[in-house]
Parts: C-alpha cells; structure tokens; sequence
C-alpha cells in the first residue's frame, strides 16, 4: 500500500512539472513569435507586419508608419499606404533631388541661384525671394530645410532642371525608382493641388533614402535657429521636435487646410536611428505627440546591435603556395542588426572560415563568412576577406619579393 502510495506521488509530481514545462515553452514561443524581427530590407518586412499594424497606440492620424533607418524594417504603421496629401512633406523629394545633384558633382554648395518671377510669387511658407537677388544653394536648402521655404523650392527646380515641369517629371521617376508606388507629384512643394498624394509608407521611403545615402543633410535638418542675407532673415524651424526631442535629426513638417498636419520625423539614440511618418493629424500638438510616441516606442522596444567593424581581423588563415605564408581574415563591412530589447544574449555565430587557401590571393577577395543568429534564426551574413594581395609562388615573384623587402629593410 505505502509503495503504491510512492509511486502514485512520483507520478503526480512528473504529471505537474510536464504541464508547468509545457506552459513555459508556449508564452517563450508566443514571445518571440511577437518580437520576431530579423528582415533587413522593406521588402522582407511587409512579411511582418501582421502584429504591429492594429494601432495599439491609439494613433488620431490618418497614417503613420515607423521604420528602422537603417534596414528599412517595419516596426509599427497605422494606415500606412492610405493615399493622402503630403502638403510640404514632398519637398523631403526635393531635397532629395538636391543633395543627389550635389553629390553628383552638377552642382555646388556655393553656387549662385536666381530666383525667377515664379518663385517669386509662389506664396505661403517663404522667405520672399525677390528676382533681383541670388542666393546660395546652401543658403536655398537651408532655407527649404528649415522654414518649408515654397520660393526656394521653386527656384531650387528651375536651377536643376530648367522648368517645374520637368523637375516635377524626375521626382515622379524618382518615386518609381524608390517603390513609392502609393505617390503622384504634381509639385515640388506641396501646395494643394488635385491628385497630389503619397503615403506614409513611401514618405518613409524616400525619407530613408535622403538620410542613409546623403548624411550630409542633417547639417540642416537640425538647425533650430540661424539666418540668411547676411543675418537680416532669420529662420527658425517648422520642426519642434529639433529642439525638444533628444536625438533628432529632422525631418520635414508639412500642413494646409486640407492635408491637415503631416510630419516625418527622424532620430538617433545608442546608434539606432529611427523614422516616424505622421500624415493628416488633425492638430499640430497631435501631429508632434504621435511623433513622439512612435519614436518612443522604437526606441523602448528595440536595439541596434553592432555585429561586425570593417577590417576587424577575425583570424589568420595560411597561404599555401605563395610568396607570404598567411593573410588576415577581416570583416567586410561594417554590420549592425535590429532586434528586440533583451534578446542581445540570444546573439550566436558560426564562423566558416577555412584554415588555409591557395595563392594567389588579392585584396578583398571573400575567403569566408560569418553567419549571426537569434534563437536559430539566421540574422544576417557577413563575408570576411583578405587584408592584402598574395602571389602565387614562383621564381620571378619571389625574385620581386625578396627585392621589396630588401629595400624596405635599407630604408629602416
């Protein structure tokens, strides 16, 4: 009797901790199931945004959306491809366009621009160009960039491209280029005109674009107060979250009667930079708020773990056959990846890297890689390369390499 008594308390015990088990490994699995960000491009990332388009933060606006700047990935959105006006939103396009022709060598900062009868009286947000001065590009887009400047803009478009026409002609192609498949420009400003729509996704698009390949612009999107004309004109930014929000880096505010409030924000902290689109606010405070509250969630939520530094080395591998006897194994590329707070520890790689390989080697040539993963789940690739050129072993290279390091030794 005791002994049954034993067994049947044995087995209780066995039946409880299997249930408990059981349990943990459910919430463990639903856990990771809800913070499962491993995508790196905006493509992959429409995959995943099932669990974070039900506007848990209560959003007023008509759209918003909030991507990681870096990978493009999708880390919230509300109404995201709802077509809507982007009042002066657009000429985040028009900068773009700018800063492209800059990096291109067509133009240069210091360039003169004239400002045509047109510009001239283009109305709304302005700094009442006049068409017998000429201002700077630098002056122009630090004018667009802080105060929304429509005469700017204009002036900017027939310096680039001759006519608005035609510069509203490349924004359109550009669009195409970028997948903003939700976007018609009729303007380069933003004015409200029929037919003149985007999206908060695509705004988020051509947003990252600017940031990631033209950094140079956040030397404008940042500035709170300055001036131009010499200190007569001052300009103060449309964007409050410059002076309020800790790690701004711009963007672009936009608003009419009929698109209502609109905002793409961007921001950096611990090296995570983060863009939050707000599209038809019905106020300016909600505009900022929801914002704020999108970069926040970001910025509460994830990390941006840095994996890999170019030219790390990694390890030496042997050269067989070759004037050197080895090579460093470095990182190809610098390698960040975006993920949940608190999984940072999960992190594992596994290195395929061969012990030795065969001359000849030349720089940069890919001789392995390093694979990231977080629960099993592949993170991201990284190559590793050769720091330096190997010939292959023969009688003239090792003639040529014996010379070289004679010489290099007299100089010594």
């Amino acid at each position: 009797m005791h002994i049954k008594n034993f067994l049947l308390k044995i087995l209780y015990i066995f039946l409880g901790l299997s249930i408990l088990f059981n349990y943990n490994i459910i919430v463990f699995a639903t856990d990771n199931y809800t913070w499962s960000t491993y995508t790196e491009s905006v493509e992959a990332s429409n995959n995943t945004t099932e669990n974070i388009s039900s506007n848990p933060l209560n959003l007023e606006s008509g759209g918003a959306i909030l991507i990681d700047q870096n990978s493009g990935q999708i880390l919230y959105e509300h109404n995201s491809h709802e077509q809507l006006r982007p009042a002066s939103v657009t000429k985040v396009m028009s900068i773009l366009l700018i800063m492209e022709a800059l990096d291109s060598g067509q133009i240069t900062l210091n360039d003169k621009v004239p400002c045509s009868e047109k510009a001239s009286s283009m109305g709304g947000s302005q700094i009442w160009l006049t068409t017998t001065e000429t201002l700077t590009v630098s002056d122009m887009l630090k004018s667009i960039c802080v105060v929304s400047a429509n005469d700017c803009t204009v002036a900017m478009a027939e310096f680039l491209c001759g006519s608005t026409d035609a510069f509203v002609e490349k924004m359109n192609s550009r669009a195409k280029e970028l997948g903003m498949n939700d976007t018609c420009f009729k303007n380069c400003h933003g004015i409200d005109e029929d037919g003149h729509v985007t999206s908060s996704y695509d705004i988020a698009l051509m947003s990252r674009e600017l940031l990631q390949n033209h950094p140079s612009i956040t030397n404008y999107t940042t500035i709170w107060m300055d001036s131009i004309r010499g200190g007569e004109s001052e300009l103060v930014n449309t964007n409050k979250l410059v002076r309020n929000y800790e790690g701004c880096t711009g963007l672009k505010t936009g608003s009419t009667s009929l698109a209502l409030y609109n905002l793409s924000a961007s921001a950096t902290r611990n090296n995570l930079s983060l863009i939050a689109v707000i599209m038809k606010a019905p106020t300016t405070a909600i505009r900022f708020s929801e914002a704020k509250a999108l970069l926040d969630y970001g910025f509460s939520n994830y990390s941006s773990t840095e994996l890999a530094t170019a030219n790390d080395i990694v390890k030496s591998v042997s050269v067989e056959k070759g004037v050197e006897d080895s090579v460093n194994a470095v990182f190809s590329e610098n390698k960040s990846c975006l993920i949940s707070k608190g999984q940072e520890s999960k992190i594992s790689q596994q290195i395929n890297i061969p012990d030795s390989i065969s001359a000849p080697v030349t720089r940069g040539q890919k001789i392995g890689e390093i694979n990231y993963y977080l629960d099993d789940k592949l993170l991201c690739s990284v190559d590793i390369v050769s720091d330096k050129d190997v010939e292959k072993n023969s009688f003239m290279s090792m003639s040529a390499f014996i010379i070289r390091k004679w010489f290099s030794l007299l100089r010594i």
